[in-house]
């Protein structure tokens, strides 16, 4: 027999037990899909992380504050662990804004308060941003304008709305110009945010930007902030501006220990690789959990190849009487079990992008920053993946019902 007709009666004998090779073949085809949509999520998931990332200049340095001998980021407004980090100063950051490579520096912090206006409350997170913040990352601007240094440095009472909190606020009327109030006190629209959506659950148009000190001062009454972010002049310096300002820090702070510091500096490149990492962890995590479920389906295979076998005995005894070699019945099993698993790759493909577009629609529709993808290589796995776990769990099978006796085999019937 050639490997046409090997194929050929393979086929015909699937067809005979049409429930249980469909069965067998959604059972696949499930597992695969797994692998490529979460291949595909785990694209969707870079690209939105990498967008996010993309707001900010390549040649931005984030200063954060960090639990002193933990390792690990903090935060000035107590979350961190039940630890509240207040060492990070103004002054700080004014001290870094004079290093030779630094042309754009601010620092923020974050506070939660309820905005009035004509009746209508609403409470939303407060982003206190510095005047340079616009220097620093991509801030756009619908309507009217960003607050300038001036009126940072002269606590002035100014706001930018994000696009909700315009809606909800004014409805389709201008806001510029117009005051609202915070505890009592009367701030001025100067801008409104362009839409951003949201991100991770946080939405950006919820937001409203106020002038750092202003939001110290003027609201919560403190002095420290929660993270710095730097733009420097020349990027091939970067490493050099980034161990310069820890160096000042330091001295400021009146660290010896670099593992005492209670600051973390890092570039956008450091922070783009950890997320990469993270990303990359995550959804390899995930593939070998898929895989394991592929390795359960493979075994089911050769139970199915197994019981095919026992109620096939006759017709392979009665195929060896005739002159089948052994090699035609083990070919003839094992490409059973492969035709079963290489169409189980086929379902799954098309079912994995079927249900990645709805996974991306869903984060479209939601205001998330995700990308459709669907790699050559995730297909590629998938289809190799699912015909070696055919090949491989229905050798077995395929040996025995090769090796079987004609003479006991025709006795079965």
């Amino acid at each position: 027999m050639n490997s046409l007709d090997r194929l050929q009666l393979s086929y015909t004998s699937l067809i005979r037990q049409k429930l249980r090779t469909v069965l067998t073949i959604i059972a696949l085809g499930i597992g695969i899909a797994s692998v490529v949509i979460i291949l595909s999520a785990g694209n969707g998931l870079e690209s939105m992380i990498v967008g996010e990332l993309d707001v900010y200049s390549p040649n931005s340095l984030n200063i954060e504050v960090r639990i002193p001998g933990k390792g690990e980021t903090g935060s000035a407004t107590g979350f961190a662990s039940g630890i509240t980090i207040t060492t990070l100063k103004n002054t700080d950051t004014e001290a870094i804004g004079r290093l030779p490579n630094v042309d754009a520096i601010y620092d923020y912090v974050t506070g939660q308060e309820v905005i009035k206006y004509q009746g209508e409350n609403k409470t939303v997170i407060l982003f206190g941003y510095g005047a340079d913040a616009v220097k620093v990352e991509k801030l756009d601007i619908a309507e009217g304008r960003f607050y300038d240094k001036s009126e940072e440095d002269s606590l002035s009472q100014v706001l930018v709305l994000g696009h909700a909190v315009k809606k909800d606020l004014f409805g389709e009327d201008s806001a510029v110009g117009k005051n609202v109030y915070m505890r009592g006190k009367s701030f001025k629209v100067v801008g409104v945010m362009v839409e951003r959506g949201a991100t991770f659950g946080f939405d950006y148009d919820a937001l409203v930007y106020i002038p750092t000190k202003t939001l110290q001062k003027r609201l919560m009454g403190t002095d420290f902030v929660m993270g710095i972010m730097a733009r420097v002049t020349d990027i091939e310096k970067i490493d050099q501006t980034k161990a310069e300002v820890e160096y000042l820090l330091r001295d400021r702070h009146n660290i010896n220990d670099p593992e005492q510091d209670d600051f973390q500096v890092t570039t956008m490149d450091e922070i783009r690789e950890m997320m990469d990492t993270i990303v990359g962890g995550i959804t390899l995590l995930l593939v070998a959990l898929v895989c394991i479920s592929l390795i359960v389906g493979g075994v089911g295979i050769t139970n199915i190849m197994y019981v095919t076998v026992a109620e096939r005995t006759f017709e392979i005894g009665l195929r060896k009487a005739v002159g089948a070699t052994g090699k035609d019945i083990l070919w003839q099993f094992l490409a059973e079990a492969m035709i079963l698993t290489f169409f189980g790759g086929v379902v799954g493909v098309i079912l994995g992008v079927i249900i990645s577009f709805g996974v991306y629609y869903g984060a479209v529709s939601y205001g998330l920053n995700w990308s459709f993808s669907i790699s050559i290589f995730s297909i590629i796995l998938s289809l190799g993946f699912s015909t070696f776990v055919g090949l491989f769990f229905g050798i077995y099978p395929a040996k025995k019902a090769a090796g079987l006796d004609p003479i006991e085999a025709l006795r079965k019937e």
